[in-house]
């Protein structure tokens, strides 16, 4: 937590945790240092200031678009942790701060070309070849790739692999009431609304559908599980 609160907005990965130690953004310190928050703070901002970026693919109006990840600089994550850590505890030893610069290192995307072939190949072109629709008590909704459909769809990467990722606020401003007062029971009894979670969890299957009938889903009222 004390990295990031005095970090800030400052994401330049050789002097963000400079004014971690002093100057005018002094975080009051929390020793022991937690290692996994440390890792996780790294991390976001090895994402944020690298020069490298990642492969990816872009839904627009009707299109597909793959792009190509490229090479570059970024935060070396394993080193910066030691870096900080010493430093930290050095701050607390001794109540004197100082500027910390971070190792970076040549960092290539994880996503290649032949990722970008099978995501489009398997999962984005067959997304957006037509409209899918999704039923529920008695009602349906229709999301098509003209207009809906690339403002809920995009693709991160997951360990080397690009995955589909469905934004729930899009499909919940979307839905516009379109399954208000219709009711999920759980296999305990208890009600709830049906959601745009329930919507997003089964687009997945609808979205690599060939026909008609296959990009039709029906949202389960009554779930064993």
């Amino acid at each position: 937590e004390t990295v990031r609160a005095a970090a800030g907005s400052d994401y330049n990965p050789v002097s963000v945790i400079g004014s971690l130690f002093g100057g005018e953004r002094v975080a009051k310190p929390v020793f022991p240092v937690d290692e996994e928050k440390l890792a996780v703070t790294l991390t976001d901002l090895a994402g944020a200031s690298g020069s490298a970026t990642e492969g990816t693919i872009l839904f627009a109006p009707n299109k597909v678009t793959p792009v190509e990840g490229k090479p570059g600089k970024g935060l070396d994550v394993q080193r910066s942790m030691i870096s900080v850590r010493d430093a930290f505890r050095a701050q607390v030893e001794t109540g004197m701060g100082k500027v910390v610069e971070l190792p970076v290192t040549a960092r290539q995307p994880s996503v290649g070309k032949a990722e970008l072939d099978r995501a489009m190949k398997e999962f984005a072109t067959p997304a957006m070849s037509d409209r899918i629709t999704v039923r529920a008590g008695g009602r349906e909704i229709q999301f098509g790739p003209a207009r809906s459909l690339p403002q809920i769809i995009s693709m991160r990467a997951s360990e080397g692999r690009l995955v589909p990722v469905y934004d729930t606020k899009a499909i919940d401003r979307l839905l516009d009431g379109a399954f208000k007062g219709v009711m999920i029971t759980a296999a305990d009894g208890t009600k709830r609304e049906v959601s745009a979670d329930d919507v997003a969890s089964v687009m997945g299957e609808a979205l690599l559908g060939k026909t008609k009938d296959e990009r039709t889903k029906t949202i389960d009222l009554n779930p064993k599980g």
